[in-house]
């Protein structure tokens, strides 16, 4: 029978990969920074796993994600700035401070509150405590608006905090109709700045114009970086298709037009694909 390993025993195992004698040399060059895409490639291959349902991999990749927090924790260990356990209590500590309707007493064992919450007080307290305490570091001159919306996000969901950290102080469209103009007008720029043949422009004006469609999306309640995956998905799926049309033929990709290739595509939409 295998063992049952806990918590203990990882941080342990860590700590083994990292001994200066005896570890395993690959772990012992490592540093925050060198670790960082291997968290973001973790991180998005349990969004993966979800997205297919793929629960046995799911735990898998589960294990893989929290041992990045293992990893940075021995690091931390090891310049004596923070460990595991400080980890945890400074977890614990702002879940129990941001969950005052499940805590009402600000203590991990408080006993429940005698009214529960809607989801939309919920929402309420959650964001009115988060401003707290940036307020609180504002006042100690450590934070300002859009501190801490972290730039390793993906751009478009970064694009989205961004934006709804702004609307916190007022700084947003009331309507989705006025983004929608906004958007024609960055789109009026971006032609502008083809036609220059000016490319650093073209650039800038092309990520105008997706930082305005991610506000469109925003406003009207849809999530870019999801509604982009979910094409990217549909577009895998209709051009798989296309390309096994290609494959009964026995002809190569450039036996077919594009006029061609947009009739197996039409017909991929036609079956719902």
């Amino acid at each position: 029978m295998s063992n049952t390993y806990t918590i203990d025993d990882l941080t342990y195992l860590m700590s083994r990969l990292r001994d200066p004698k005896h570890g395993c040399p690959w772990d012992l060059k490592q540093s925050f920074a060198s670790i960082v895409p291997h968290t973001l490639e973790e991180a998005y291959e349990v969004a993966d796993a979800i997205e297919r349902q793929d629960w046995t991999h799911l735990n898998d990749e589960l294990g893989d994600l929290l041992f990045q927090v293992i990893f940075y924790a021995q690091l931390g260990h090891e310049t004596e700035r923070f460990d595991f356990s400080t980890i945890v209590s400074n977890l614990v500590t702002k879940l129990v401070r941001r969950h005052p309707h499940v805590f009402p007493d600000g203590t991990l064992h408080s006993p429940p509150a005698e009214r529960a919450l809607t989801d939309d007080e919920i929402k309420q307290n959650w964001e009115t405590i988060k401003q707290q305490e940036r307020d609180g570091k504002e006042a100690r001159g450590e934070s300002r608006v859009l501190d801490d919306i972290p730039q390793a996000l993906p751009g478009l969901t970064r694009a989205v905090k961004l934006q709804k950290r702004a609307s916190q102080v007022g700084f947003d469209w009331n309507d989705a109709e006025l983004v929608l103009d906004k958007i024609e007008e960055e789109l009026a720029e971006l032609r502008e700045a083809i036609q220059s043949g000016n490319q650093a422009a073209v650039a800038d004006e092309m990520g105008d114009v997706i930082f305005a469609q991610v506000n469109l999306a925003r406003h009207l309640g849809v999530h870019p970086e999801e509604a982009v995956r979910g094409t990217n998905q549909k577009f895998e799926r209709r051009f798989g298709f296309v390309e096994d049309q290609v494959r009964a033929s026995g002809k190569a990709w450039s036996d077919f037009s594009l006029g061609q290739l947009d009739q197996f595509w039409d017909q991929a939409k036609a079956l719902g694909l």
